[in-house]
């Protein structure tokens, strides 16, 4: 399903104005994590931001994982799968993520990573389930989550699409974590 970006700013004199609304055309199609499909609608690079121009920010190549001090924000639907045939490495390939410790328990499913970001997930469509390193959360439409730099994955288990926003901020390795294996 397309989605639609609205993006706004302001014209030589300060007036509000729409710089576009259409189709977001950042889409990619992880295929070593199962075909869940990413569209990336805004990147930035610093905090706080600076909200001059009308340059499309999402129009850039990126990992998972945002700028250090900057942000991301994206929409990723994940089709059914259990993981099986799913290779770690391909993924953390995949994610960009690729180099960086893992940091925390060992990975118990293909899908796990971890980003030095504070992550506001809001799940829109469906269902799936958030595995960390000993536990797991079932999460359903509607339900929202602050996840802070965590090693986990999403796996959805069920036989429908779910679709999740996620914003992704930069942030400082956790106390619990640090000298122990980097993140991604």
């Amino acid at each position: 399903m397309t989605i639609r970006r609205i993006v706004t700013g302001h014209d030589a004199t300060g007036k509000a104005i729409l710089l576009s609304d259409g189709a977001a055309t950042n889409v990619k199609v992880r295929q070593a994590s199962g075909g869940l499909v990413s569209t990336l609608l805004w990147v930035t690079d610093q905090t706080p931001v600076n909200v001059s121009g009308a340059q499309d920010r999402a129009q850039r190549e990126i990992g998972v994982a945002p700028p250090a001090e900057g942000s991301v924000f994206r929409i990723v639907d994940f089709p059914p799968t259990d993981g099986a045939a799913m290779s770690h490495e391909a993924v953390i390939r995949e994610m960009g993520l690729h180099g960086h410790a893992q940091g925390g328990a060992p990975s118990r499913h293909p899908l796990m990573h971890r980003t030095k970001s504070i992550d506001y997930v809001i799940v829109i469509q469906g269902e799936i389930d958030m595995l960390l390193d000993d536990s797991e959360v079932h999460m359903k439409a509607g339900d929202v989550m602050v996840q802070q730099g965590t090693n986990h994955a999403w796996v959805n288990r069920s036989q429908s699409n779910c679709r999740i926003a996620f914003v992704l901020i930069g942030a400082e390795e956790p106390a619990e974590l640090q000298g122990k294996g980097g993140s991604h």
